[in-house]
């Protein structure tokens, strides 16, 4: 009896084991390389997912559904679009398979693993931060802290990824350095000079943005 119980034992240690080591630490995150070279026009949603798509593909991860972490902003009685609930659940790693976040809420806690050194593109390069020449720390969301849609008459997200002249951008920093009223937040650091290409890069970005794999 004792060596039957033994065995069951064995078998069930190692069924563990085989559950944590294929585990998929495979990239699911990442900053856009490029961004559209049109400012804030995107192509909106659909065309900024399809950007991460593609990045992804180039670089052997596009078996997955990748999305833009962009919110879209509330007009004429119609919500917008958090960005926070356009990414899936988690947990999702970078280029080198480093956990970013394990779930919604710590991506949006300062148990984040963002920052500069994690904060990779899809072929696992850092981008410029704080410092740096050029400066590219401003990345695009159109969001709030919390990952949320700004309220009506805001008008942060480039109307929505379709402008590329006026209108401002919400943009966090990658690094969590620099100025702005969130000058430490990822997603949600201050609001761009305008949407154009010229504007985006004069107040310390490139057009760049997330994209998340579910």
């Amino acid at each position: 009896m004792k060596k039957i119980l033994l065995t069951a034992s064995v078998i069930a240690l190692a069924s563990v084991s085989t559950v944590n080591y294929s585990q998929d630490n495979s990239m699911s995150f990442f900053i856009t390389s490029v961004g559209s070279g049109d400012g804030g026009n995107l192509g909106g949603l659909q065309g900024a997912d399809a950007h991460c798509a593609a990045l992804a593909t180039a670089v052997g991860a596009g078996g997955k559904t990748w999305a833009a972490y962009l919110s879209t902003q509330a007009s004429g009685g119609r919500p917008g679009i958090n960005a926070r609930d356009r990414i899936g659940s988690g947990p999702w790693y970078n280029a080198n398979g480093v956990m970013i976040a394990a779930n919604v809420e710590q991506l949006h806690s300062e148990a984040a693993m963002t920052g500069k050194a994690n904060s990779l593109t899809e072929a696992g390069n850092l981008v410029n931060g704080r410092g740096d020449t050029p400066n590219t720390h401003d990345i695009l969301t159109g969001s709030q802290l919390d990952g949320t849609a700004f309220p009506e008459g805001t008008q942060l997200t480039c109307n929505d990824w379709t402008s590329n002249s006026e209108g401002n951008a919400q943009v966090g920093h990658h690094d969590r350095q620099g100025g702005g009223a969130n000058p430490t937040s990822f997603n949600s650091a201050h609001a761009s000079r305008s949407c154009s290409q010229e504007d985006l890069i004069a107040t310390g970005g490139n057009g760049l943005f997330y994209c998340f794999a579910y």
